[in-house]
């Protein structure tokens, strides 16, 4: 036993969980393939950690389908539970098998090496595809450490097992540009552990949002679905849900990633903003919520944050309060001044109860105004902790800080299994907000404060993966869900939208600064730190990638637009495979996104394009705070507006037949494009109609026993 007699792995069989086996060695630490109790290998969902440090350890995770170890051993058909038994792992030559034993070697459960060699060629990918830094030396091979002549590299099958189950931590930011983190060129906002982020891994330099709204990029994030397909489109101004009283969101028949790495055993967490819905008929139905979408834990808030949910912040109602309030005021108060003035000069005889009823009617508008102002906040801005309100409204004292610490727990609640952690950032959406320790910090206001403690709370759970030995087998991704938002300008004229570098437009409009965004990806031990990447990639591509390396099957019931993303980042494949991107604007098709094979042009053609305001030259919708789609909003384009990204990625020359002798013929595969892609596409209901966007009291959380008021801090009494 010349490679494995020192271990001493501890062994412990449940009834309703996979043995546990612990291995402590400095060169190696293996966790081995799932194993059928007749010798038989199954699929395996385990993964491997490989560690040059002397104290590193990891688990070595055994199934046997219908069996327990027993005390000697031995297996039985029957679970033994809260058995645990120390034994030695040994190899024997002569016999060529692997076997367990409870010391000296007269252990029972063997697999023979045939069998494990067979099962990996037929199960996991050839040793040859792992990076060259992954592999041992050649002195490691079976046969001189004692697995016979037939033996797999050890080592080979440690690196080729981790590439199939690595842990997952998928960050998303709120509408932060693509020009904000210093890696991507930023050099005044300070953004150390995002910059760390991208050294160690993969910086996708186009990265697209699938939509540049939250709602639905966030649904196609979660589903690897253009949002069209899911009904998390809308067909009117309102874009987003706005009230946690609405009864729209993510259909219960999609599926997410989250519901699929659950299946296989994962830990998952979502931790902040979700805004995907919550309820369908009645408030306890939960039928949006994260926890009917795969995830175990939640918390966070279930819409969005507003600048209504923080006192002084000003309202992002303003318009439909002019509107629906202070136009029909101002109409009332002039009809009733004039119809007074009129009946006192005897001019005409107005009935009193004319007067009373248009005063009734202008008491009414103005009480339902200030009932608005006074509840949406805590109505709408409130913290769960899975299906219970835990703070209503939700304060902002240190508010990151408290979803940093929730990550990390959940981190080391879970280190022990693999694990699915969503990370979703309240910044930089406005409301702006930072802890005392960043406010007034960075060079760049409320929002550089916000940005750079988001950054912060980055490396806090870079640090704990770092320091729980789990960074090397964690795939870690970075993005934010749109692009910055250009119009954000508060009351007082400071601006609250962030930087889009050179490109044109920002949030709620398809030109580049809408929709390409930060794209970090890590995992150290397969994929190559340090790489820059340039080609089409969608935040839709994250689902099958992730649903992929989890060892689950995707859907076939539906279509999946993403794209497995593995073979561009291990550079297996040069090109991306995407040769068609679809580009939303809200329910309608605005633009589309061709990158030939073979070519090096990215084209992209504007079906429409929205009207800058308040003057042409403007970068952004500035008398609409954001961008609409349809209407006088926009200009449609016919032939569609035509640029080659590749060549003018700010989209500031349109080409024509005259600059561009393939013009007609890029429309026209464009075109057909557009023809194969909708006819793909099914009616669905509408989550986003103005039934379902609606407020519905029926649907209201409240803390419970809080009466009307609905404000509670059971957090504080937590604390307490």
């Amino acid at each position: 036993m010349p490679l494995l007699s020192s271990l001493h792995p501890q062994v412990q069989a449940d009834a309703c969980s996979p043995a546990q086996l612990s291995i402590t060695n400095p060169t190696l630490l293996v966790r081995m393939l799932t194993v059928a109790s007749r010798g038989r290998l199954e699929d395996s969902h385990s993964g491997i950690v490989f560690s040059h440090q002397q104290r590193e350890y990891s688990r070595m995770q055994m199934r046997v389908p219908g069996a327990a170890f027993t005390e000697d051993g031995s297996t039985t058909g029957h679970a033994v539970t809260g058995r645990r038994l120390t034994a030695q792992c040994g190899l024997s030559r002569s016999v060529g098998t692997l076997f367990l034993g409870r010391g000296g070697g007269d252990g029972t459960l063997k697999v023979q090496l045939s069998t494990l060699q067979a099962a990996l060629r037929r199960q996991l990918p050839p040793l040859d595809h792992m990076p060259a830094s992954h592999r041992m030396p050649q002195k490691f091979w079976a046969e001189e450490k004692g697995l016979g002549e037939t033996g797999m590299p050890l080592t080979g099958l440690a690196h080729t097992l981790q590439a199939s189950r690595p842990n997952f931590v998928l960050v998303m930011a709120d509408d932060l540009g693509i020009g904000d983190p210093g890696c991507y060129g930023n050099t005044t906002l300070r953004t150390p552990h995002i910059d760390r982020l991208a050294r160690g891994g993969v910086k996708l330099t186009q990265h697209l949002a699938a939509s540049p709204l939250c709602t639905p990029s966030r649904a196609a994030f979660m589903t690897g679905r253009y949002p069209v397909r899911s009904g998390m489109a809308s067909r009117s101004r309102v874009g987003v849900f706005i009230f946690t009283a609405g009864s729209g969101g993510l259909p219960t028949s999609e599926v997410t990633f989250a519901k699929l790495l659950k299946r296989q055993g994962y830990a998952t967490a979502l931790i902040g903003k979700w805004h995907l819905g919550v309820s369908c008929t009645s408030r306890a139905d939960f039928c949006h919520h994260p926890l009917s979408h795969g995830f175990d834990y939640f918390y966070g808030l279930t819409v969005t944050n507003l600048r209504d949910c923080k006192p002084g912040a000003g309202t992002v109602f303003g318009t439909g309060i002019r509107l629906l309030a202070f136009v029909p005021l101002q109409l009332l108060l002039v009809a009733l001044a004039s119809l007074q003035v009129l009946r006192c000069l005897g001019l005409l005889r107005v009935p009193r109860a004319l007067l009373l009823g248009l005063l009734l009617l202008a008491a009414v508008i103005l009480g339902l105004l200030l009932a608005f102002l006074h509840y949406f906040r805590p109505l709408n801005c409130f913290l769960m902790r899975n299906h219970d309100v835990t703070q209503q409204p939700m304060s902002y004292d240190n508010l990151t800080q408290r979803f940093t610490s929730e990550a990390l727990r959940f981190l080391r609640r879970n280190s022990e299994k693999p694990f699915l952690l969503v990370l979703s950032y309240l910044h930089v959406h406005t409301a702006l907000f930072a802890s005392r320790d960043f406010t007034g910090k960075s060079q760049h206001g409320a929002y550089g404060d916000a940005a750079e403690e988001m950054d912060w709370s980055v490396g806090q759970v870079l640090d704990a993966l770092d320091e729980m030995n789990l960074a090397n087998n964690t795939f870690v991704y970075f993005s934010s869900d749109h692009g910055a938002h250009v119009e954000e300008v508060s009351t007082r004229g400071e601006v609250h939208g962030g930087n889009n570098g050179i490109y044109k437009g920002g949030k709620a409009n398809n030109w580049e600064g809408g929709i390409r965004v930060p794209g970090i990806i890590r995992w150290p031990s397969v994929i190559q730190a340090g790489q820059e990447m340039d080609e089409p990639t969608s935040n839709m591509d994250i689902f099958p990638t992730v649903v992929k390396l989890a060892g689950a099957p995707l859907p076939h019931d539906r279509i999946i637009d993403g794209r497995d993303l593995m073979p561009l980042l291990q550079g297996k494949s040069q090109q991306s495979d995407h040769e068609f991107l679809f580009h939303y604007c809200n329910a309608y098709l605005n633009a589309v996104r061709w990158h030939p094979r073979n070519s090096t042009s990215i084209w992209k053609a504007f079906l429409f394009t929205p009207k800058f305001t308040p003057e042409e030259g403007s970068n952004g919708c500035f008398s609409t705070h954001v961008c609409f789609c349809h209407g006088h909003f926009v200009t449609h384009h016919k032939p569609p507006l035509l640029f080659d990204i590749s060549r003018d990625p700010r989209e500031r020359n349109p080409l024509t037949p005259e600059t561009e002798p393939r013009f007609h013929e890029v429309l026209q595969a464009i075109q057909e494009a557009v023809a194969r892609h909708r006819a793909t596409l099914t009616p669905v209901p509408d989550q986003l109609s103005m039934g379902n966007l609606l407020w519905k009291p029926w649907l209201q959380l409240c803390c419970e026993s809080s009466g009307l008021s609905c404000q509670c801090d059971r957090e504080k009494q937590d604390q307490r």
